[in-house]
């Protein structure tokens, strides 16, 4: 799988405007780094593809937008859900790449990257150990991280069109390699309901904004990560910036609501733009 954006693509046209005859460029969104041929009318890659100038050039100038290139053509890795109206896209960064759901990104991107996101996360939910579950799967990244030292990771996605864009994310394919992770399709609130009490040991709470899933903000679901986290289990809910007027609202409410569902120690995690509670 090759897949480039706008960063990559950079560096190739650097690379031509200099005359160079190869350069050095990550083809997997900045894992790994491959040598390409620069050739006058395009690149020729490692597994045989040729990639014309002016597929290069559409690349460099879309900045929100990674590209799988197959076959010498570049298609954007966007999917569009029938099911829930939504478009998911794979959104370049420097780093790891995120995912737009409906234009809204589900990392944290100013100042910092997603998998620098994910590790806040996962250090606010030390240490993440027996059964975690993670209620929304997007890219993977806090599920992959998780399985590190967890026994067993179980990870919930709604829309199966989101696990499409993980297909195409390099960064994603641990997700579907590694035997310590279940996957789970369906809605978050209804999954945890029908799972048995005292599950889990940390559960990691990091669903969409209010607006796209305020039921995973409800009291009734709180009271259900309460019954199936294990005692003395943790439970870490991203909210989002707590220092915006929005996210400080949020904040209360959450916190209101996680103490009223049974949880003890709710405290703020800030750099981890969430909190933590334990049962």
């Amino acid at each position: 799988m090759i897949i480039l954006s706008h960063y990559q693509a950079e560096v190739l046209l650097a690379a031509r405007r200099k005359w160079l005859t190869a350069v050095t460029v990550s083809l997997d969104l900045n894992l790994s780094q491959e040598q390409v041929e620069i050739e006058a009318q395009g690149i020729h890659l490692p597994d045989g593809q040729r990639l014309d100038w002016q597929v290069v050039e559409e690349i460099q100038e879309s900045k929100s937008r990674c590209f799988l290139v197959v076959e010498g053509a570049a298609r954007a890795v966007q999917f569009f859900s029938e099911q829930f109206g939504r478009v998911y896209s794979l959104y370049p960064t420097i780093g790891a790449p995120t995912m737009l759901v409906s234009g809204i990104p589900m990392h944290r991107i100013k100042d910092t990257d997603p998998h620098a996101d994910t590790l806040e996360k996962i250090h606010a939910a030390r240490p993440l150990v027996g059964q975690v579950l993670d209620t929304a799967t997007g890219l993977g990244y806090t599920a992959i991280e998780a399985s590190h030292t967890a026994e067993h990771v179980t990870t919930i996605e709604l829309d199966p069109a989101a696990l499409q864009v993980c297909c195409s994310n390099p960064w994603s394919q641990e997700l579907f390699d590694n035997p310590k992770i279940t996957q789970r399709i369906g809605d978050s609130f209804d999954v945890v309901a029908e799972m048995d009490g005292g599950s889990y040991t940390r559960i990691i709470h990091d669903p969409p904004v209010f607006a796209l899933a305020g039921d995973l903000y409800s009291g009734e679901f709180y009271r259900g990560l309460h019954r199936i986290l294990r005692n003395n289990g943790k439970l870490f809910h991203y909210i989002g910036d707590p220092e915006s007027k929005s996210g400080r609202s949020v904040t209360a409410g959450v916190i209101k609501r996680l103490q009223q569902a049974g949880f003890r120690q709710v405290t703020r995690a800030p750099r981890a733009f969430g909190v933590v509670a334990v049962k």
